[in-house]
C-alpha cells in the first residue's frame, strides 16, 4: 500500500507524540507490581524467541506472541507487558523487510502496539483485575478479556488506518478469524505460564516455552512445505500452459505474464542473446508491459551479462550486493534480484531478471522454481519454433516456393473475415492459368515444365511485391489475393500480368531431342478475377467465380486475356 510522504512524516509525528511521552506516563502513574529482573529477562527471551519464528496460515502471517506478553501482564502490569511487546518490534523490522521507504510501518506498528497495551491493560484493571493475584477465577477472566480486547483493538486500528488511505476495507476478514482461533489456542499457555512461573520460578520457561517453540517450529516447518509443494502444483500447471501455447509471441507473453503474477516481484526481464548481441526481449515493471532499449555493452557488463556467462542461477537478497554491476535497466530503489539462466539444447540463450524493492523478498526454493520455468519456457519456444517451421513448410510449394492451395485457402477466409468486419473495403482475387502447358511438357519434357512454373511464380511474386498473396493453386494454375482493391483496379493488375507474361522469354531445356540444349520459348496465360462483396460473401465462391471467368471469358474466348467474373 503506497501512501504519500506526507502521510509518512504524520505517523512519525504521532508516534513521537504518543509513544515516548506515553511510555513516561505509564511509568509514573500506571499501577504495577516490582518486577524481578531476572524472570523478566527470560519473559523478554521468550516473547523474542517467539517473534523470531512465524508462520503462516491461508496466507496470514502468525506470530504468537501474545500468550508471552498476557503472561507479562498478569505478573507485572502495564509498563512491563508494553516494553517486552516494544523490544518484539525488533525481529519484527526483520519479518516486515523494513526499509526507508517503508519505515513508518515501524512508527505505526509501535504506536499500535503501544495503544493496544495502554488501553486493553488500563481497561481490565478498571474492570477490578489486582495485578499478580493468584486467584484463578479472576485470572482467567481478566486474562481472556485482555487478550480478547487486543485482537479486537489491534483489527480496529489497521481498519481505521486503511480507511484513512482511501481504502474500503472489511472488518471481520480471514485475518481476523486466524487471530480469534490462535488467541484461544494461545490463552491457555499464557495463563498456565503465569501461574507456573509464580509456583516454580525460571524452570517455567523450559517446561512451558521450549514445546511451545517448538510446536511452532514443525507448523512452520510443515507451512513451508505446504507452501514449496503449492508452488510446484503452479509450476507444474504454468509448464503445461506453455506447452499448449502454439506461438512464440503467446509464449513469451503468457512466460512473463505469469511470473509478475506467481512471485513477490516488481519488474520482470528477458534478456536475450542474439547473433552476441544482448537486447531486452520482454519488460514488465509494476504490473505494465515496457519496451525499453540499451546498449548490448552496457548489459553485457552488468549482473545480466555476469549470470549469462557463468549459467547458473543466482539470488541477491539485498542492493549492496548487486548494485556493483547493476543493469541499466534496474531502479535504484530494487532490492532483490533473481537472476537465473535461460538454456535450450544445452545452450544458453538469455536470462531472465526479476526483481523487488524488498529486501530478502525472494527465497532460495523460489529460485529453483523459476529456474525450473525457464526450462519449461525454452523448451515451449523451441516446440513453438519447430510447429512455425512445419506449418510453413506444409504451406509452401517445394517447387515454386511460393505458398500453396492450404495456405492460400487459408488467407482468403482471415481477408474476408476482415472485409466483413470493416477493415478491408473490398478484396479482390485474381487466377491465372499457363495456356497449352500440356503442349510445353510434351514437346519439351516435365523438367522444362518445371523450370517455366519456376519461372512463371517469380514474375507474378516480383510484379505484386507487398499488395498481396501470391500462391500455386494447383498444377498450373495461380492465384493473387489483393486485400482492398476494387474489381477495376485488379484487372489493371492483371492485365499487366497478361503483359509481362506475354513478354518474358522462358529458357527451358530440351531433353527430349537427341542432343540436350537450351531454348527460348515465349508462353501466354489466362486470367480470371473475381471481387468481394460485389461478386461473393464467401471465400469459396470467390475462387470459383474467378476460375468461371477465367474458363469462360478468358479461355473459350481465345486465350491470353484478361475476364472479370460477371453474374
Amino acid at each position: 500500500m503506497d501512501i504519500s510522504k506526507k502521510a509518512k512524516q504524520n505517523i512519525f509525528f504521532m508516534w513521537l507524540l504518543v509513544v515516548p511521552i506515553g511510555t513516561f506516563l505509564v511509568y509514573r502513574f500506571a499501577s504495577s507490581k516490582p518486577i524481578e529482573w531476572d524472570l523478566y529477562f527470560y519473559y523478554v527471551v521468550l516473547a523474542l524467541l517467539t517473534t523470531i519464528f512465524p508462520f503462516f496460515i491461508a496466507g496470514a502471517t502468525m506470530i504468537l506472541v501474545q500468550w508471552v506478553n498476557l503472561a507479562l501482564f498478569l505478573n507485572y502490569g502495564i509498563l512491563a507487558e508494553l516494553v517486552a511487546m516494544q523490544l518484539c518490534l525488533i525481529p519484527l523490522i526483520y519479518h516486515m523487510k523494513i526499509n526507508k521507504e517503508t519505515r513508518y510501518k515501524l512508527y505505526y506498528s509501535s504506536f499500535m502496539f503501544f495503544v493496544i497495551s495502554v488501553a486493553c491493560g488500563s481497561f481490565v484493571i478498571w474492570l477490578g483485575y489486582d495485578i499478580g493475584t493468584l486467584v484463578i477465577k479472576d485470572v482467567v477472566i481478566y486474562g481472556s478479556i485482555y487478550a480478547f480486547l487486543s485482537i479486537i483493538l489491534n483489527h480496529v486500528l489497521l481498519y481505521v488506518r486503511q480507511v484513512a488511505t482511501g481504502l474500503k476495507p472489511d472488518f471481520f476478514t480471514k485475518d481476523f478469524a486466524w487471530d480469534v482461533i490462535c488467541t484461544m489456542i494461545t490463552l491457555p499457555f499464557g495463563i498456565s505460564l503465569f501461574f507456573l512461573e509464580s509456583y516454580v520460578g525460571a524452570i517455567a520457561f523450559v517446561l512451558l516455552g521450549v514445546p511451545f517453540l517448538m510446536i511452532t517450529l514443525l507448523i512452520r516447518m510443515y507451512n513451508d512445505s505446504e507452501k514449496v509443494n503449492a508452488d510446484l502444483n503452479k509450476a507444474s500447471e504454468f509448464g503445461h500452459e506453455l506447452a499448449e501455447r502454439m506461438t512464440g509471441k503467446e509464449i513469451i507473453d503468457m512466460f512473463i505474464e505469469r511470473i509478475a503474477n506467481m512471485f513477490p516481484m516488481n519488474s520482470a526481464y528477458i534478456v536475450d542473446n542474439i547473433n552476441n548481441q544482448f537486447v531486452i526481449l520482454r519488460a514488465i515493471e509494476d504490473g505494465v508491459n515496457k519496451e525499453i532499449k540499451f546498449s548490448h555493452e552496457d548489459i553485457k557488463h552488468s549482473l545480466a551479462g555476469n549470470g549469462y556467462k557463468k549459467g547458473y542461477p543466482i539470488l541477491y537478497n539485498k542492493q549492496s550486493e548487486w548494485i556493483h554491476m547493476k543493469p541499466p535497466f534496474l531502479t535504484l530503489d530494487m532490492q532483490s534480484v533473481m537472476c537465473v539462466p535461460i538454456y535450450r539444447n544445452q545452450t544458453i540463450e538469455g536470462v531472465l531478471i526479476l526483481a523487488s524493492r524488498e529486501k530478502h523478498a525472494f527465497q532460495a526454493y523460489q529460485l529453483k522454481i523459476v529456474h525450473l520455468l525457464c526450462s519449461y519456457f525454452a523448451v515451449s519456444v523451441e516446440k513453438a519454433n519447430y510447429v512455425r517451421e512445419a506449418v510453413a513448410k506444409s504451406e509452401i510449394c517445394e517447387l515454386t516456393k511460393i505458398h500453396n492451395y492450404r495456405y492460400l485457402d487459408r488467407q482468403i477466409d482471415i481477408d474476408m473475415k476482415k472485409l466483413s468486419a470493416g477493415v478491408y473495403h473490398s478484396l479482390s482475387l485474381i487466377m491465372l492459368d499457363i495456356d497449352k502447358f500440356k503442349e510445353v511438357n510434351d514437346s519439351y519434357g516435365h523438367h522444362s515444365g518445371n523450370l517455366i512454373l519456376q519461372e512463371f511464380a517469380q514474375i507474378i511474386k516480383a510484379e505484386i511485391g507487398p499488395n498481396g498473396t501470391v500462391g500455386r493453386y494447383g498444377g498450373e494454375e495461380f492465384v493473387v489475393i489483393l486485400p482492398n482493391y476494387t474489381k477495376l483496379q485488379a484487372m489493371r493488375i492483371a492485365e499487366q500480368l497478361r503483359l509481362k507474361i506475354e513478354q518474358t522469354p522462358f529458357i527451358v531445356q530440351l531433353d527430349l531431342a537427341d542432343v540436350s540444349r537450351d531454348e527460348i520459348i515465349f508462353i501466354t496465360a489466362s486470367i480470371g478475377v473475381s471481387s468481394a462483396p460485389d461478386d461473393s460473401e464467401e471465400g469459396m465462391s470467390l475462387i470459383r467465380n474467378a476460375d468461371r471467368a477465367l474458363y469462360i471469358g478468358a479461355k473459350q474466348a481465345g486465350r491470353n486475356r484478361v475476364a472479370e467474373y460477371v453474374k
